[in-house]
Order: C-alpha cells, then sequence, then structure tokens
C-alpha cells in the first residue's frame, strides 16, 4: 500500500513538474513575441464629395486635380442648337468606402555582438472599387504590400573625445527619403502632388554624427512607382522598363540637421533611365529597326523644416523637381532632338512644388480616464508652377508644336493651388476627421503647347471643392 501510494505521488510530481516546465515555456515564449514583434495597424473609412470630377486613384480617395473643363459645343454651335453649352465634367461624386485599412509588424530588439537587427512588414487594402466606367475595377479589394525591410544598426560609434555616431543601414521596400517628411492632412495623398509620394526598393544608410546632424544616403529602384516613358505605341505609359534597362539606380543624398525643436532636412535626388531601346533608321527607304542608347538624367533637390513644440507644429517643404513623377510630382519629360542613327535626345520638365502644413490643439477637458481627448486644428496649404521644359522640345513639323511629351497626367497645366483646413478629434485610439479640400487648376488650351511644353492659350481657372469624413481605430 505505501508502495503504491509512493508511486502515486512520484507520478503527480512528474507530471507537475511537466506542468511547470510547460508553462514556464509558454509564458517564455509569449513574453519573446512580446519583447520583439509589435504588431499594429488601424482600421480607416473615409466619406467623400468631390464638386466635379478629378484625376484621382485608389477608389477616387487618392486626389491629384480636377479634370480641364470638357464643353460638350462651342458658343456658336449652342446658339445654333438651342442648347446651353455644359461641362461635362462639371459632375458632382460621392463615395465612402474603407480602403487603406492597415496592418503591419515591427520586429525589434535583437543583437548580436555590437549588430542590432530589426525590421518591418506593412501592407493594406488597395482599389478594388470604383462607380466610373472610364476606370472600372474588380470590385475586390486587393491586399498589397507596402513595407517590407530589414534594418542593422550600429551605436556608439566613436568620433573624437566627445562625440559618437550611429549607422544604420536599411534594405527593402520602404518609403523615399525624399518622400519621409508628410504634412499633416487626413487625406490618402498625404499632400500630393505638392510634395513627393513614393516607395521603393531601396539600400539606405542613416549615419548619426554626434548631436545635431545626420547624413542619409540612398540606392533606390522603381516598383510601384515608375517613371514615365513611350508605351510601344507611343504614347506616355509609366512602367519599371525604363530604369530597368538603364542598370543604373536611383540615387539620394541628404543632410539633416536637428536641434531644439528645429528640424532642416536638404538633399538631391538624381535618376538616369533609357526611355527607349529600339530605333529606326532610313536606309535607302528602308525603315531598319536598331538598338539605340537613349537616356535622360534628372536632378532634383529639396528643402525641408519643421519646427514643434507643445501643441504647435509648422512644417514647409519645396522642390525644385525634373522629371519627378515617379514620386508622383507634376511632371515628365519630352524629345528635344532626333539623330539620323535613329538614337533621341531628351530633355525634363521642371518645376517648382510647395506645401506648409500648420497644426495647434491638444488635450480638452477631463483627463482622468483611460481615454484622453485631444481637439486639433490643422491648415495645408500647397502650391506648384510649371516651369516647362529645360530645353527647346523637338519639332518635326515645324508647326511650333512638341512632337513627343511624355507626362502621367494632364501637360496643359500651368500652375496649381490647394488649401485644406482640418479638424481631427482624437478619443483614445479612435479618431474622427473632417477636411474641406479646395483645389484650383489653371489650364491652358489642350494641344497648344509650346516648344518648352506651356500651354498659354486660352487661359482658365478650374476648381475642385472636396469634403471629407474620416474614421479611424488605431490597434
Amino acid at each position: 500500500m505505501i508502495l503504491l501510494l509512493l508511486c502515486a505521488l512520484t507520478v503527480t510530481s512528474v507530471f507537475a513538474l511537466e506542468g511547470d516546465a510547460k508553462a514556464a515555456k509558454k509564458e517564455a515564449v509569449k513574453s519573446h513575441l512580446k519583447q520583439h514583434f509589435k504588431p499594429y495597424g488601424f482600421i480607416r473609412n473615409y466619406f467623400a464629395f468631390d464638386s466635379r470630377e478629378s484625376i484621382s486613384g485608389t477608389g477616387d480617395l487618392y486626389n491629384y486635380q480636377p479634370y480641364d473643363e470638357a464643353w460638350n459645343q462651342t458658343e456658336a454651335e449652342a446658339a445654333a442648337s438651342g442648347l446651353p453649352p455644359e461641362d461635362l465634367n462639371a459632375r458632382s461624386t460621392f463615395r465612402f468606402l474603407s480602403l487603406t485599412t492597415r496592418v503591419g509588424l515591427d520586429i525589434v530588439g535583437y543583437k548580436w555582438r555590437n549588430t542590432e537587427f530589426g525590421g518591418k512588414i506593412e501592407a493594406d487594402f488597395y482599389a478594388g472599387l470604383s462607380t466610373k466606367v472610364s476606370h472600372p475595377v474588380s470590385g475586390v479589394a486587393q491586399f498589397r504590400l507596402r513595407q517590407a525591410y530589414m534594418t542593422l544598426g550600429w551605436d556608439s560609434l566613436r568620433m573624437n573625445d566627445k562625440d559618437y555616431a550611429r549607422v544604420d543601414l536599411l534594405l527593402g521596400q520602404a518609403w523615399h527619403p525624399m518622400a519621409a517628411d508628410f504634412s499633416d492632412v487626413i487625406s490618402l495623398a498625404s499632400g500630393a502632388p505638392f510634395g513627393p509620394f513614393n516607395r521603393s526598393p531601396q539600400v539606405k544608410m542613416d549615419a548619426r554624427l554626434g548631436k545635431y546632424f545626420t547624413l542619409t544616403g540612398s540606392l533606390l529602384w522603381q516598383m510601384q512607382y515608375c517613371s514615365v516613358g513611350p508605351s510601344p505605341t507611343g504614347a506616355s505609359t509609366q512602367a519599371a522598363d525604363f530604369i530597368m534597362y538603364s542598370k543604373t539606380p536611383e540615387a539620394y543624398l541628404g543632410l539633416s540637421v536637428h536641434t531644439n525643436g528645429f528640424l532642416l532636412r536638404a538633399g538631391a535626388d538624381v535618376l538616369s533611365i533609357k526611355p527607349r531601346q529600339i530605333g529606326t533608321v532610313n536606309v535607302g527607304g528602308n525603315t531598319i529597326s536598331v538598338s539605340v542608347k537613349d537616356r535622360i538624367t534628372t536632378a532634383s533637390p529639396f528643402l525641408y523644416v519643421q519646427y514643434k513644440k507643445d501643441e504647435f507644429s509648422i512644417k514647409a517643404k519645396t522642390i525644385f523637381s525634373e522629371a519627378g513623377e515617379h514620386m508622383n510630382l507634376n511632371s515628365g519629360y519630352g524629345v528635344k532632338a532626333k539623330n539620323p542613327d535613329g538614337s533621341w535626345e531628351y530633355t525634363p520638365l521642371r518645376a517648382s512644388s510647395s506645401w506648409l502644413s500648420i497644426v495647434y490643439g491638444g488635450q480638452i477637458g477631463a483627463q482622468e480616464d483611460k481615454h484622453p481627448q485631444k481637439l486639433q486644428g490643422i491648415l495645408f496649404a500647397g502650391y506648384i508652377e510649371n516651369l516647362g521644359t529645360k530645353e527647346a522640345l523637338y519639332d518635326g513639323n515645324n508647326d511650333g508644336r512638341p512632337d513627343d511629351l511624355y507626362t502621367p497626367r494632364a501637360n496643359n497645366m500651368n500652375r496649381m493651388w490647394r488649401m485644406s483646413p482640418t479638424l481631427l478629434y482624437t478619443v483614445g485610439k479612435f479618431q474622427l476627421g473632417l477636411e474641406y479640400e479646395i483645389t484650383s487648376v489653371q489650364y491652358g488650351q489642350a494641344g497648344t503647347s509650346d516648344l518648352y511644353g506651356l500651354a498659354k492659350t486660352n487661359l482658365h481657372w478650374v476648381t475642385n471643392h472636396r469634403v471629407q469624413l474620416m474614421t479611424k481605430y488605431n490597434f
């Protein structure tokens, strides 16, 4: 009997120890995951009204600019028909949808000797819903990759007796260094096309040099946001082919200065692409296809300044772009010469794009509960000036009109401005935003661009009023 009791106690103790071991292992795994893996995301809905048809994307939530006027008849034709002339683009629209709902995972806290390792994976829903016959889609939202990169970091690298440096290396898909500083609007476009908007595969280095300076260098490729160029039919198209055949990564170099609430950042982006690989020559009346080495190289400098103190912040960015359409800027390029060997020479469209963003607001009401409240007022202002091409465009017909001009959007735009006041109310993880966005574009007569790509005939302004409500739950 005693032997049986001893055996029972032994078995019970073994099971208890195994149970404790399993519980300890489970707790260790849980602690490890909590320490190194940080999931995040949000559920976001937009309710948007537009007063007229606009150039836009992502379920028409990503707003670029209003379309030019599209009159159904001239004044003379209206007098003859007895019907008033109509601008067919002066039609209002409304939509609400939860595209851009997002999930992400930060990986942190891993270290081997003096090297820190980390990473990020981020995705959201994209496209999938539109009521416009002009760009129909499936009606089923796609789940797309936004960011996916790994990081390596080295800290406390001695520079001299007083200062230390930190170097971080990023490899993968991430925000373009020129697009990383956003305005504080709630709209999906984040201030584009007045500022760069681009995520690209890259190898980026940030070197924090002492207290005040950070040097950033990056080599980038193109994936979702691509340069424009000629399609096989000759029309403008955006594709990664133009950088792929160039075999030359896009390059960025910038310097940041940060002290006492101020941040000043300056940099420049250099891009070199090959718009065509095959050209034609005429030999004895016969057209023969030949390989060509067409190439255009451009540089786009920018300046960004930011100041934050307590509940107030102000940000501003300005960029002088050459062929910056791969950053969602109003840009492109054209042909300036066609050579006998079948090759073409190019000149970039240039533009000045700037924005200003002001935020003020903080906690309101009683803050004793677990759901603090905050009301913020935001004002955004943006301006774009089309400066035309750097050199005169090719005029094969001798009619004062360029033959080949490649732009992803309207090429008869001269200037554009946007004003956007916003109220953003935050309760804990819930946000409610109301935004009024007025965008006005000065167009010239379509098809009348001069040899510098500027449409100066029949100048007129076209304006869109957008009212947008946003709900967002962060987790």
